[in-house]
């Protein structure tokens, strides 16, 4: 397997890894809070054409299966990180925007628009 870092494919196991440093930064902050549930309707995650690419390469890697067990489930783990990874890219995004408009001085409407924001994206999550 190849050590560079610049040349390995990205596993679930490093956005894990990724995920629990994070984590325990927020949690060293004070910033880890609870979000409750809302009525809104849900957003879909992925735009359809991404959506439907990532389900074309996962139905290309499920029926590699046959042939090479081995490989894919190596593949199937790789594009499992990249959807993740991809989500976590859409979501810094978002959160950029939301920050933008949810500075020091903004407004309670900008705030309570920007948690909705949050809000929906985190049902989204729990909704998969």
């Amino acid at each position: 397997m190849d050590k560079d870092p610049e040349k390995r494919e990205l596993s679930t196991a490093d956005l894990l890894a990724a995920s629990q440093r994070s984590e325990r930064e927020l949690e060293a902050g004070g910033r880890k809070e609870q979000i409750t549930t809302g009525d809104d309707e849900l957003a879909a995650l992925f735009a359809p054409d991404q959506a439907r690419e990532f389900k074309s390469q996962w139905d290309n890697v499920q029926r590699s299966f046959v042939d090479d067990p081995r490989q894919a489930v190596r593949k199937a783990d790789e594009l499992v990180a990249q959807v993740m990874k991809n989500l976590a890219e859409s979501f810094s995004r978002k959160r950029s925007e939301i920050e933008a408009q949810a500075d020091e001085k903004a407004s309670t409407e900008n705030l309570r628009l920007a948690f909705r924001h949050y809000r929906s994206f985190f049902e989204r999550l729990l909704s998969l």
